[in-house]
């Protein structure tokens, strides 16, 4: 029966359950290795937490450790007036602060390669401990050490090391770059000298001196001796006077790109082929500078302006006019030519030195002429010579009119005066008035004050020695046809020039003109004019004189210039009434109204010039018609 029983069971272990009893049977084993690995995980985790336990262990140990070492030193990178106490004892401080006094000796480094020395016996150094020490000790909360691995506190003891202020101070005074006389003041930033080479200001850098103030050099060699350093630079520790003003200084350099503006203006004056440059050599000269202020001097630019004028203007000054004669003749009064208006031209000047602009220009004029160089009359001009009583009238080189006239009467002291003067306007239809007349004439063309060409058809003849005794109040009187003529080709601003000329004298009169006998391009004379006739050229101007301007007095009383006025019998023409007011024409080109005034008065100065009317011209000449 056993043995049956043990044939079942192999004949069990063999059936086909086997090897799934197997597989299960493996299964379990695999569960029986699972804690293992847990336990070698967990062996490793323990071992870390001691790790870490040792090291906090072993760290606090440390800590405490130092914590107790700090009851008895100073904390880490601590100072004490200078010196290094990290992790001394209170002996050990004052230990090294008694070996630093041994044999103490102080440089003083000054600027220059200058230097000075102060030893220990100079100023009696000693150390002087009166528990200080001590009590910065106790002040230490030791546990508070780790605060200070990176820096560390500094403090300051009043007694420690000692000295005799007194001797420190004569120490101090016997080097020799204390002495006041070796110094130099600093000196500050500040504008430089105009530069004619690049035409510019630049800053100049302040200069620091050498000049010590004597408190703040005590102070730094106290401080040093205190610390028991064996260096100290007065330069560092700012003892030296600094300049109140340095090349950063935004003022001072404000004020240099100011100036540099100035003076990089450029005004090209032409005057026809002259030219006058005013550039920053002279414009420096008139530059004025305060600190950051910078002024423009505006009276230089106006004497500027004057001294151009003075050179160019040709207004008031002689001139000289070849004639038609052939001759030359010397005009010295007048006020024609060339005028320029100075204060209109300094405000130009100034504003554009003020901008910095570079400009080529021709002066402002309150006159201007008709040409430069030789003359400044040009070719289109009326010749009126008052001792031949003849006229010439050239336009653009070439005669136009020839004709006699009569000009003022002489026996009344009403002699019409040469002179060169620019046409101050014309007027059609104008009546001429003056005490005691008013006669109305077709052609009025002022030149001088009331004075002016104008027709006169109540005269029977022209030239001669009319003027002498039967002229008119000043005006130049035509022939109608010959004032038409120059009427229609005359212009505002043309010259007209009045001479006398010596050996050109004629008895002879030309009688007046009748209607339709000439032509407006040649009026009747004495004698025609030819055609096509050049202009005579001129010579070389003579240097000019300034002159002055006239005529204009008062006509005597109960005189008259119309029909017959004042002319001898044999000159005069038939006789006629004065003229009374008349309505005239509008003025072409000229200011309208129905009358002007005659006889040098202001209120017959046309419009078209800056200048008021021309002051009266001493010396014979009267006005009127």
């Amino acid at each position: 029966m056993e043995e049956k029983k043990e044939r079942e069971g192999e004949a069990e272990s063999l059936s086909p359950e086997t090897p799934q009893t197997g597989r299960l049977r493996g299964r379990s084993r695999k569960r029986t290795d699972a804690p293992e690995g847990k336990k070698k995980a967990g062996r490793i985790a323990l071992a870390a937490v001691i790790g870490t336990a040792v090291l906090a262990a072993a760290g606090a140990g440390y800590y405490f450790l130092e914590t107790g070492k700090y009851k008895t030193a100073f904390f880490p990178n601590t100072t004490i007036n200078g010196i290094d106490a990290s992790g001394k004892t209170v002996e050990e401080v004052k230990s090294l602060i008694e070996a630093g006094l041994s044999g103490y000796t102080l440089t003083v480094q000054a600027r220059d390669g200058a230097s000075g020395t102060i030893g220990t016996e100079e100023i009696g150094l000693h150390s002087e401990f009166d528990g200080s020490l001590e009590k910065l000790l106790e002040e230490q909360e030791p546990g508070q050490w780790i605060r200070y691995l990176k820096e560390g506190p500094a403090h300051e003891i009043r007694t420690m090391i000692a000295f005799d202020g007194e001797k420190l101070k004569e120490a101090v005074r016997e080097f020799p770059f204390m002495d006041p006389d070796q110094m130099r003041e600093p000196e500050n930033a500040r504008i430089s000298e105009y530069d004619s080479g690049t035409r510019s200001y630049s800053v100049v850098p302040a200069v620091q001196g050498t000049e010590l103030v004597e408190e703040q050099v005590e102070k730094a060699v106290a401080a040093a001796i205190v610390s028991l350093s064996d260096q100290v630079d007065l330069d560092a520790e700012g003892c030296y006077t600094k300049p109140a003003v340095d090349e950063t200084d935004e003022g001072l350099n404000a004020a240099a790109a100011e100036m540099n503006r100035y003076v990089g203006a450029v005004v090209t004056h032409t005057f026809g082929d002259a030219r006058e440059v005013l550039d920053g050599d002279t414009i420096s000269q008139w530059i004025t500078v305060d600190g950051g202020n910078v002024t423009l001097d505006e009276s230089q630019a106006a004497a500027y302006v004057k001294e151009l004028a003075g050179k160019y203007d040709t207004a008031y000054k002689t001139k000289t006019l070849k004639t038609s004669y052939g001759k030359d003749v010397t005009i010295s009064r007048g006020h024609y030519g060339w005028k320029i208006s100075q204060a209109a031209e300094t405000a130009a000047v100034l504003s554009i030195i003020k901008n910095g602009e570079q400009q080529t220009r021709e002066p402002e004029y309150s006159q201007k002429a008709a040409s430069r160089g030789a003359n400044d009359y040009g070719s289109t001009y009326v010749e009126i010579n008052l001792t031949a009583q003849h006229l010439y009238f050239y336009k653009n080189g070439e005669l136009l009119v020839e004709t006699d006239f009569v000009s003022g009467n002489e026996s009344r002291g009403w002699a019409t005066p040469g002179g060169a003067y620019p046409l101050t306007y014309k007027q059609r239809n104008a009546t001429l008035r003056g005490e005691g007349y008013a006669t109305p004439v077709s052609y009025w063309m002022p030149f001088n004050g009331g004075i002016g060409l104008h027709d006169a058809s109540w005269r029977g003849s022209f030239g001669g020695t009319i003027y002498k005794t039967g002229g008119s109040h000043g005006c130049i009187n035509l022939p109608p046809k010959a004032a038409k003529t120059i009427f229609e080709n005359i212009s505002q601003g043309d010259p007209v020039l009045c001479y006398h000329l010596a050996g050109t004298e004629s008895k002879k009169t030309a009688p007046a003109e009748k209607p339709a006998a000439t032509t407006a391009a040649s009026t009747a004379a004495s004698t025609a004019a030819p055609e096509n006739t050049a202009a005579p050229a001129p010579e070389q101007t003579q240097p000019p004189v300034e002159q002055p301007v006239g005529p204009s007095v008062e006509l005597p009383e109960g005189n008259t210039d119309g029909p017959g006025g004042g002319a001898s019998p044999e000159e005069s023409s038939p006789q006629e009434t004065p003229a009374s007011p008349v309505e005239t024409a509008p003025a072409v080109p000229g200011p309208v109204g129905p009358s002007v005034t005659a006889g040098g008065d202001e209120e017959s100065f046309g419009p078209g010039f800056a200048d008021p009317a021309p002051e009266p011209m001493p010396g014979p000449g009267g006005p009127g018609a």
